[in-house]
């Protein structure tokens, strides 16, 4: 072998090195890459471009840093149980993307003239059916932590800061030109803008301003759909018709009202239905609104471009593997849809068909009307492999989730359980009892046997996580309204009838839901890397500035006494750094759902002495139903 093929065979396996640690560097940049604010900083120079594969840092951080924010995390990150299990995931898509490509291949040489005609039928039964008469608003606050903090230090309005100790909440609009984002470490976005200033979450504060925004939402209309602690949807129709607006001077009337009413901005998405209002929202932040007029070819041309990232119900995952068959954009659907069912299966291929005729719903309501699929309850710990509290553990799932049985009104007929093993790696059993259960007695019982199995399998097993999840519902409400009791047949001694709870057909809540999950692990894991990695977090951070608070991660404190996060309400280790990071996650997190949930069903009331703290259901200047009235962005 001459010299040249010598060099010629070393840089190809430099680059095939490259190639195998591209993807995970992509993953480790987190779930957040789609996040208003990041559009303007250039991801082909922050960390990875899955068509370009280059690592170039935009001008303001290569000033101060000269680092990609990719190798930030992978340097930081690398010999961790955390690297090693995102590697194993990514190895696994890797094989999974190769079996794909391997089955599209083969597909591409028989013929598919049936497929391609049950797909054209079905985009046909769809176009019958697409509404374009209702005006659906989506509504996002811009940076709302980090503006509410502005507020009252209107100083930071002019300087990179974000909200979050441990893991990063929110950031302001100049801290994200520089790459920081949610959901990223603390001790990494310091590293991308050193000077940035990071503050401790104020629940109190968020909670108040969200109010205020419901009350002026509820004017225009009250039966608006919380999505979360900063946005809602809303349908203008009615509004508009009764006070003869058009769509846009509605929305900017509404915007102009929550500027002036509680000084934060707000940006909205205009739209004939939920889906291209969320995306058209994000158009023009912070402080803007985008309409997609509601006509088929301004949504198909509007969609036609959309990378299918911003799709709400497509993850990390999902984007990776739609991109390696070549699926960049929406409009790209249209060209596979012929061997979508057979490459992702039949639910896929009808959310990817939606997504490509920018259909969704139309109906809004209030989030509390939805009818829940399961009711789960779930605890992250520090590993242990002691049989005992893992037991107790169980036991104190089992107690939790029969507390949300009884508030929803549910009993299950199967029953999950969940372990996260200390490798990352998270198994799931279940098993349908004889009876459907919701005493904590049962849930244990039945529990129980399932956890011994893995015990029985792993006989070393080690956990960080263990929740239990009830599915497959019976609702355990009465039927019918009276009151008064006026139909004798019906008594207080009559037994409660249990009603299956109604499936939803959309294939779009399936794909969303699980994307959610996938963000929330995500975050769920990045804490715990920003715990394990609190002593390279010490060298990466040597400065601290004491008067904002200390964003360096901490390892948790396994001593036995514990405090209630007010968020969660769960046991937390009584450590003062580890338990405010905790804090900062849990803010961040779907929990922030179910507690709204909890407390319009049950008031909390307010301990002085005590550190948890409760949500006050107070919500003044409300004409909505009570349940609307109660919580924040839901």
């Amino acid at each position: 072998m001459d010299s040249k093929e010598s060099v010629d065979e070393t840089e190809a396996e430099l680059d095939s090195n490259r190639d195998a640690h591209s993807s995970l560097k992509h993953q480790l940049l987190g779930p957040s890459l789609t996040k208003a604010g990041q559009d303007a900083v250039d991801q082909r120079k922050v960390g990875y471009s899955i068509r370009q594969h280059q690592y170039i840092l935009p001008k303001e951080t290569r000033e101060t840093e000269g680092q990609q924010v990719s190798e930030i995390i992978y340097n930081a990150s690398k010999g961790s149980k955390f690297f090693n299990h995102e590697e194993a995931r990514d190895r696994s898509l890797t094989s999974k993307i190769e079996r794909i490509l391997s089955l599209k291949a083969r597909l591409e040489k028989v013929d598919l003239t049936t497929e391609l005609r049950r797909a054209d039928e079905y985009i046909a039964e769809l176009e019958h059916e697409r509404d374009l008469s209702q005006t659906v608003v989506h509504i996002d606050c811009d940076a709302f932590f980090a503006a509410v903090e502005e507020l009252d230090r209107p100083d930071l309005k002019t300087v990179p800061m974000a909200v979050g100790r441990g893991v990063i909440t929110t950031c302001n609009y100049h801290a994200r030109k520089f790459g920081c984002r949610s959901g990223m470490a603390a001790f990494v976005a310091k590293k991308l803008c050193p000077h940035l200033i990071c503050l401790p979450q104020n629940f109190d504060k968020y909670n108040a301003k969200a109010r205020e925004i419901r009350a002026i939402l509820a004017d225009y209309d009250p039966r608006f759909e919380s999505a979360s602690i900063d946005e809602a949807y809303l349908n203008l129709t009615a509004y508009c018709a009764e006070n003869n607006l058009g769509p846009e001077e509605a929305v900017h009337r509404m915007r102009a009202e929550v500027l002036e009413k509680t000084k934060l901005t707000v940006s909205a998405g205009i739209g004939a239905n939920a889906k291209i209002a969320k995306i058209a929202s994000n158009r023009n932040k912070p402080n803007g609104q985008f309409r997609v007029l509601n006509d088929r070819a301004s949504i198909m041309t509007f969609m036609g471009d959309l990378p299918v990232r911003k799709v709400n119900g497509i993850g990390r995952v999902f984007e990776r593997e739609l991109d390696a068959v070549g699926i960049k954009t929406c409009g790209d659907i249209y060209r596979y849809r012929s061997m979508l069912t057979k490459l992702f299966g039949e639910k896929a291929f009808q959310f990817l068909i939606h997504a490509y005729l920018g259909l969704g719903r139309t109906r809004i309501q209030p989030a509390e009307e939805y009818e829940r699929k399961s009711v789960g309850t779930e605890s992250t710990f520090s590993e242990t492999g002691d049989r005992q509290q893992i037991r107790d553990k169980l036991r104190w799932a089992a107690e939790e989730l029969e507390k949300d049985l009884s508030r929803t009104q549910f009993r299950g007929r199967t029953l999950v359980l969940k372990v996260k093993l200390h490798t990352f790696e998270v198994l799931t059993r279940q098993t349908v009892p004889p009876r459907a259960v919701h005493l904590a007695h049962d849930l244990y019982t039945f529990a129980l046997p399932m956890l011994v199995k893995l015990e029985k399998e792993l006989p070393d097993m080690k956990i960080r996580l263990l929740g239990l999840r009830c599915t497959n519902l019976l609702s355990t409400k009465r039927t019918g309204n009276n009151f008064f009791n006026l139909n004798p047949s019906l008594t207080h001694s009559q037994p409660i009838e249990w009603r299956p709870v109604e499936r939803d057909p959309d294939p779009e809540q399936e794909f969303e839901q699980a994307a959610r999950q996938e963000r929330q692990d995500d975050m769920n894991e990045l804490e715990i890397l920003s715990q394990e990695l609190s002593l390279d977090s010490e060298s990466l951070d040597p400065t601290k500035d004491d008067t904002e608070g200390d964003s360096s991660p901490r390892h948790i404190d396994t001593s036995n006494q514990s405090w209630d996060c007010p968020i969660c309400r769960r046991p937390y280790p009584s450590e003062d750094k580890s338990f405010n990071a905790h804090v900062d996650f849990c803010l961040s997190q779907q929990k922030i759902k179910e507690l709204v949930k909890r407390s319009s069903l049950e008031p909390l009331p307010v301990k002085s002495q005590s550190r948890k703290r409760k949500i006050s259901s107070n919500i003044k200047g409300l004409t909505t139903n009570s349940r609307q009235k109660r919580g924040y962005f839901h």
